[in-house]
């Protein structure tokens, strides 16, 4: 059984070391494919402002992130009390999780598969999310979007902003990466629309 795990690759680890590096150094001249920007992390982010009344929704935003990413979500809590929010110190105020390695490319595989073809007039993602520094970040305005929820245990509608922290040193780098791995960016003519 061990013998198999370690033997695993997923598809899309295959697919960018096969397809995505050769693909990009040539379009960007690296001397090396050491050069080439790889995805480090994809950090998911989900606010749980109205989980200050309702204490049990936290603990369905972490089983619902778990189920989305494939591993445990941990809960963020507030460092200090806020009266006009009616906030205490401590309490659940969001539920994050960091994925790496094998876990990464698998959730981004699902993401691009089979989550973002099932958004409501999908035309494609924008390109606005950079953040001059080679991350991309995506929102998500529905939870429901992902195969791992079941519809009718879902009890309110949330939205979580998904982070890709990568090597690349420019924007520029970042899309072609992305985009190497499949993102659906949406045509620039239908941007400016």
């Amino acid at each position: 059984m061990s013998n198999k795990k370690a033997n695993y690759t997923p598809r899309l680890k295959g697919e960018y070391e096969k397809l995505v590096v050769p693909a990009l150094q040539k379009q960007f001249n690296y001397s090396s494919s050491m050069e080439v920007p790889r995805i480090k992390k994809i950090c998911i982010n989900q606010g749980l402002g109205i989980a200050v009344s309702d204490r049990k929704l936290s603990e369905v935003a972490v089983n619902e992130m778990t189920s989305i990413a494939g591993q445990k979500a941990v809960t963020s809590k507030s460092k200090k009390d806020i009266a006009n929010f009616k906030l205490r110190k401590g309490v659940a105020v969001g539920v994050r999780v960091t994925l790496r390695d094998a876990k990464m490319y698998e959730f981004l595989d699902r993401l691009i598969s089979a989550a973002l073809p099932r958004i409501r007039d999908f035309k494609g993602i924008e390109r606005k999310g950079f953040d001059g520094m080679g991350n991309y970040t995506l929102g998500i305005t529905e939870q429901i979007i992902f195969p791992e929820i079941v519809m009718d245990k879902v009890s309110r509608i949330m939205g979580m902003d998904i982070t890709f922290v990568t090597s690349a040193k420019t924007d520029e780098e970042a899309f072609a990466l992305l985009e190497a791995f499949g993102m659906p960016f949406k045509k620039l003519n239908e941007e400016q629309q």
